[in-house]
C-alpha cells in the first residue's frame, strides 16, 4: 500500500512539474467571449465620450479621415493585433513572388515551441501558405505566424526587422515591433492611430485578405491521415454578430487587455474601428460596435468625380496639337456627413502657361472641394494625352493657316 501511495505521489509531482514548465501567455485568445445580450447592454449604456478603452479610433478606410478618437497616439501593448502587420508582409511576399499560396512550408522546432493561441504544429509537418494563413487570420495561431515568417525571411528576427521597416514607411511613429505574434509586452507597442493606418493599408492594398479574415469557421489539418483536425473559430466575433464585418484582428494579453481592429463595409463605405486596453471581451466588441454604428449612421463616402472625366480643354503652347483635355487623375471620393453632397462647391485651378512637350498623366492643375467656406478635399487634374513639341516649321505653317482663315473671314 505504501508503495502504491509513493508511486501515486510521484506521478502527481511529475504532472505538476510538467504543467509548470508550459509557457503561460494569459488567456488563450482562441477562446473569445461574446455574450450577445451583454454586448448589446454594454453598447446601449456606452457613451462615445466615455469609452472604457484606453485608446480608440474610428477611421474611414477610403479617405483615411479620422472620425472619432481617444488617446489615439498613446503607446500601448497590442497583443495579437501585431499580426495585422504580419499578414501585410505575407501578402506582399505573395505579390512579389517570394512565396505563393500553394508553397509548402516545413514547420521548424522554433515555430513549434510557441504557446498561446495555436494550431499545435509539430516539427517536420508540411503545410501550404494558404493553410497557415488561414490559421493566422481566423484563429490567431502564433505557431503558424512564426512558420510563415521563417518561410519569408529565414528567421523571425529578420521578419520583425521587415515589420519595423514597413511601419516606418507607413508613418507609424508610435510603433515598435519585437516579434511577429504580439506575445511580447515590454518594449513591443503601437497606438490606435498606427493600427488604423496599417489596417487601412492592408485593406486597400490587399483586399483579398478578407477572404480569410471574414471566415467564421474552418478546419485545419483536416486531410492529414492519422491526425485530428483543429477547429478554427474566428476570434473576431463581429464577423458573425455585426453586419458587414470583414475583419480584421483581435488581441489579448494580461498587459494589453482586450484589443480589436475591426473593419466593416456597408453600401460601399468601409470603416475601421480600433479599441485597445478594454477591460473584458464583451466590452471590446460592444464599444467597437458603438464606434462603427456612429460612423455608418452619420457619414457617407461620396463619389464626386470619376477618373478620366473631362473638366475642360486647355491650350498647349508650341504643341504638335494645340490643345489637350484636362481630366481627373483618379476617382474623387469625399467623406461627408449625410446630406452634405449637394452643398459642395468646386474651384478649378489650372496652370496658366502649359508648354509642350506634355506627358499623358502630367499634373496641370487641381480641383478644390469647398463646403461652407472650408476645404474638404483636393483632386489632381492631369493631361489626357501626350503632346509633342512642334517644330518651328510646323508652328509657322499653323500661324499661316490661322492668318489665312482670319483673312477669309474678314473679306
Amino acid at each position: 500500500m505504501l508503495r502504491i501511495t509513493l508511486l501515486f505521489s510521484l506521478c502527481i509531482l511529475l504532472l505538476f512539474s510538467a504543467v509548470m514548465t508550459i509557457p503561460v501567455y494569459g488567456k488563450i485568445e482562441g477562446v473569445t467571449d461574446y455574450d450577445s445580450v451583454e454586448v448589446m447592454k454594454i453598447q446601449s449604456n456606452t457613451s462615445l465620450t466615455n469609452l472604457k478603452a484606453k485608446a480608440a479610433i474610428l477611421m474611414d478606410c477610403s479617405t483615411g479621415t479620422v472620425l472619432l478618437e481617444k488617446n489615439s497616439h498613446e503607446k500601448l501593448p497590442i497583443a495579437s493585433i501585431t499580426k495585422i502587420m504580419s499578414m501585410m508582409l505575407i501578402m506582399e511576399a505573395i505579390d512579389a513572388g517570394v512565396i505563393a499560396y500553394d508553397t509548402k512550408v516545413t514547420v521548424s522546432e522554433y515555430s513549434w515551441s510557441f504557446g498561446g493561441s495555436q494550431v499545435w504544429l509539430e516539427p517536420g509537418e508540411v503545410f501550404t501558405v494558404d493553410e497557415l494563413l488561414k490559421a493566422v487570420a481566423i484563429h490567431s495561431a502564433n505557431d503558424a505566424t512564426v512558420a510563415l515568417a521563417e518561410a519569408i525571411a529565414g528567421s523571425e528576427e529578420t521578419f520583425v526587422a521587415m515589420m519595423n521597416q514597413k511601419a516606418r514607411e507607413l508613418g507609424m511613429k508610435d510603433t515598435n515591433f519585437l516579434d511577429c505574434t504580439g506575445l511580447t509586452d515590454t518594449g513591443h507597442y503601437s497606438s490606435a492611430y498606427d493600427i488604423a493606418l496599417m489596417s487601412r493599408e492592408l485593406m486597400l492594398k490587399h483586399p483579398e485578405i478578407t477572404d480569410y479574415t471574414s471566415v467564421w469557421h474552418a478546419k485545419f489539418r483536416e486531410n492529414v491521415p492519422g491526425k485530428n483536425y483543429v477547429s478554427l473559430d474566428n476570434t473576431n466575433k463581429l464577423v458573425r454578430h455585426y453586419n458587414g464585418t470583414v475583419g480584421l484582428k483581435t488581441g489579448y494579453t494580461s498587459a494589453a487587455g482586450h484589443c480589436l481592429s475591426a473593419a466593416a463595409v456597408r453600401d460601399g463605405q468601409q470603416l475601421i474601428s480600433v479599441v485597445l486596453g478594454e477591460p473584458d471581451s464583451n466590452t471590446r466588441f460592444a464599444e467597437s460596435r458603438k464606434l462603427l454604428d456612429y460612423g455608418f449612421a452619420n457619414f457617407e463616402t461620396v463619389l464626386m468625380d470619376n477618373m478620366g472625366d473631362v473638366i475642360q480643354q486647355v491650350e498647349v503652347r508650341k504643341g504638335l496639337q494645340p490643345v489637350t483635355n484636362a481630366v481627373y487623375r483618379e476617382d474623387v471620393k469625399l467623406l461627408l456627413r449625410k446630406g452634405e453632397k449637394g452643398k459642395i462647391e468646386r474651384t478649378v485651378n489650372l496652370a496658366t502657361d502649359i508648354k509642350a512637350p506634355v506627358k499623358s498623366g502630367q499634373k496641370i492643375g487641381e480641383v478644390v472641394y469647398i463646403l461652407s467656406g472650408r476645404e474638404v478635399g483636393k483632386a489632381d487634374i492631369v493631361a489626357s494625352s501626350d503632346v509633342q513639341r512642334a517644330t518651328f516649321l510646323r508652328i509657322m505653317l499653323r500661324l499661316m493657316q490661322e492668318w489665312f482663315c482670319l483673312g477669309r473671314v474678314a473679306s
